[in-house]
């Protein structure tokens, strides 16, 4: 009988299950940022879509980084374990991660003096990194590759990033893009709109570590300052899914308020 290497199979698990928030939850934030968007970006946006000979609308256009896997140090922020956020804009492991992945697409985007060809680069990537650095496990930690290295059973299969990157968002919100996006911007109220786009980058990182580290995440087990991977597999049952749905919802609807609001940014005036 033929075998497989081991390798193998560690790369097919591991390309399956490191994509933030998988294509629905991309597209979903995308959607949301669209739809949220002033006319005049949308305008723009479209203009720029329309040159694209991969993809017909910008929802659609925000998993180009996944396939294949483009820029891969730029999808994550690893932290050390004793960690108590970011400080800075500078990333705190590596020369490049999702934080400044996201204020270089930005600059690119805004830039009147790019190429056009160029911007539309960015316009997808940006729309892609702002979906990553809302999925927890992608500000994380690099021991246990954001919880790829974490098995899960129960409601779940595979690992723990895979569980929340398609498991928890699909039960949360459904596979059909525009339901999903529907069913989110209903809930969104001017408030928190209005709060949630006032924050930075960093901020959303921050936001991530804190729910990564969280108990009913059960990413880590705290020892002093200390979030030491767990001796053991994740069960994910109908408690840990109810628990986690509302902060999937809420984090689908931040990226996309918080995308629309850059958008309109590097469109505007």
């Amino acid at each position: 009988m033929f075998r497989f290497p081991l390798a193998f199979f560690a790369l097919l698990v591991f390309c399956n299950a490191a994509f933030a928030w998988g294509d629905t939850g991309h597209k979903i934030v995308c959607e949301i940022a669209f739809r949220l968007a002033l006319p005049d970006t949308r305008a723009a946006i479209r203009k720029l879509i329309r040159a694209d000979t991969e993809f017909d609308t910008f929802a659609e256009s925000c998993v180009f980084p996944d396939h294949p896997r483009r820029r891969k140090p730029e999808h994550f922020i690893n932290l050390p374990r004793d960690s108590t956020g970011l400080k800075s804009d500078e990333c705190p492991t590596a020369d490049k991660c999702v934080l400044t992945a996201i204020l270089n697409d930005s600059e690119v985007l805004s830039s009147r003096n790019a190429k056009a060809a160029d911007r539309l680069i960015a316009l997808k990537f940006l729309g892609h990194w702002v979906g990553d650095i809302h999925q927890p496990l992608h500000v994380s930690f690099k021991d246990d590759l954001g919880g790829n290295e974490i098995d899960v059973q129960g409601e779940c299969s595979g690992n723990l990033h895979s569980a929340w990157d398609t498991c928890l968002l699909e039960d949360a919100v459904g596979t059909d893009i525009s339901e999903a996006a529907s069913s989110l911007i209903e809930e969104i109220t001017p408030e928190k709109k209005t709060k949630w786009a006032a924050s930075d980058p960093r901020d959303w990182a921050n936001e991530s570590f804190a729910l990564a580290e969280a108990i009913a995440t059960k990413y880590c087990e705290k020892h002093g300052q200390s979030c030491d991977k767990p001796d053991r597999s994740v069960t994910i049952d109908a408690d840990y899914l109810k628990s986690n749905e509302p902060i999937v919802k809420e984090q689908l609807q931040k990226a996309g308020v918080r995308l629309g609001k850059l958008l309109d940014t590097a469109f505007g005036d």
